[in-house]
């Protein structure tokens, strides 16, 4: 069974709201990004902080849910499932040993990451195999 793993939130104060989440549900922090995205965690799940105005290739972004995330047992086996219901596949971001995640996007309009966070926990199938991991 696929995890959520990251969850992505869309805000024009990015540094307010990691502390809020940080006063007051105790949060980590994972990075600071030099661009404007914090990542915060609660051991198992990376929150994302992005600002407005970050990877939005001049579209108007809206404060609230940007879109969410999935670790998987077998990516290519998620990838063929994915497309077979619809959805399209976007660029896949690879950012070193951060994070890696391919990006879907639902026939609705709704982005779907699959990939691996840090500051989250693995699968529990995978801990220690790397099978959900490039």
């Amino acid at each position: 069974m696929a995890k959520i793993k990251h969850i992505a939130i869309r805000t024009d104060d990015t540094e307010g709201m990691a502390k809020f989440f940080q006063d007051v549900f105790g949060l980590q922090l994972v990075q600071r990004r030099e661009h404007g995205p914090i990542d915060l965690t609660d051991g198992d799940v990376n929150l994302t902080l992005l600002p407005l105005t970050v990877g939005t290739s001049g579209t108007p972004a809206q404060p609230g849910f940007e879109h969410i995330g999935f670790t998987v047992e077998n990516d290519d086996e998620t990838r063929a499932k994915l497309l077979a219901a619809g959805a399209t596949e976007m660029n896949p971001v690879h950012l070193g040993t951060v994070y890696y995640e391919s990006k879907f996007r639902h026939p609705d309009g709704m982005i779907i990451d699959v990939g691996h966070w840090s500051g989250t926990s693995p699968l529990p199938e995978a801990a220690g195999a790397g099978s959900a991991q490039k």
